[in-house]
């Protein structure tokens, strides 16, 4: 492996490990019929996305572009490589229901910085369902959701691995299982597996 290709590895490897988990906001997904239980989750703000591209690319290391398209943005994010050659991913989000512009633009841009790998991982925790409670038209968790280890920062070499060994295990968590319980039965898979 070459030294710049070591480089770029690990630039890659910095970009993708995981937030600290109070960067980390929750949302209700999905909700049962009587409204008392909803699927936590996880997203990023586009200003810790662009913080991270600050930290690890340098201000000058990054930049993005937002094209206007029907119904939404695709946003092309160029990381400037060691060699100066700038490479470019992309992603669409649409307009959104509240400050259709601005939310849009952020969604583009935190999808492109997916591609990148940046807050990546947060696709690939589990489904968790937790009590709910209403929050004017719509519904808020009742409890904050704990992330898996290997969705901590710096706790795993490859997330990835981790992820994907966990989503072959078909088995729903529990919303009783407690924090430990669900600790103590992840060791059990990955030392099993």
């Amino acid at each position: 492996m070459t030294n710049s290709r070591q480089t770029e590895d690990a630039l890659l490897k910095q970009l993708k490990n995981p937030f600290d988990p109070k960067f980390i906001k929750w949302r209700v997904g999905a909700t049962d019929s009587a409204k008392t239980k909803g699927i936590a989750l996880a997203y990023l703000d586009a200003r810790e996305v662009m913080k991270r591209l600050d930290d690890v690319c340098g201000v000058g290391g990054w930049q993005s572009r937002f094209i206007d398209i029907k119904d939404g943005f695709i946003c092309e994010l160029s990381i400037k490589m060691l060699d100066g050659e700038w490479i470019t991913k992309s992603d669409t989000a649409d307009l959104t229901d509240v400050e259709a512009i601005k939310g849009g633009a952020s969604s583009a841009l935190k999808r492109a910085a997916s591609v990148w790998g940046i807050g990546r991982y947060l696709y690939y925790l589990p489904n968790v369902w937790l009590p709910i409670k209403p929050f004017g038209k719509s519904y808020v968790l009742a409890v904050q959701p704990e992330l898996p280890d290997w969705a901590m920062p710096n706790m795993v070499e490859r997330w990835e691995d981790v992820a994907e060994l966990l989503m072959t295990v078909d088995e729903p968590v529990a919303v009783e299982e407690t924090k430990d319980d669900a600790k103590a039965r992840l060791r059990m898979e990955l030392e099993h597996a």
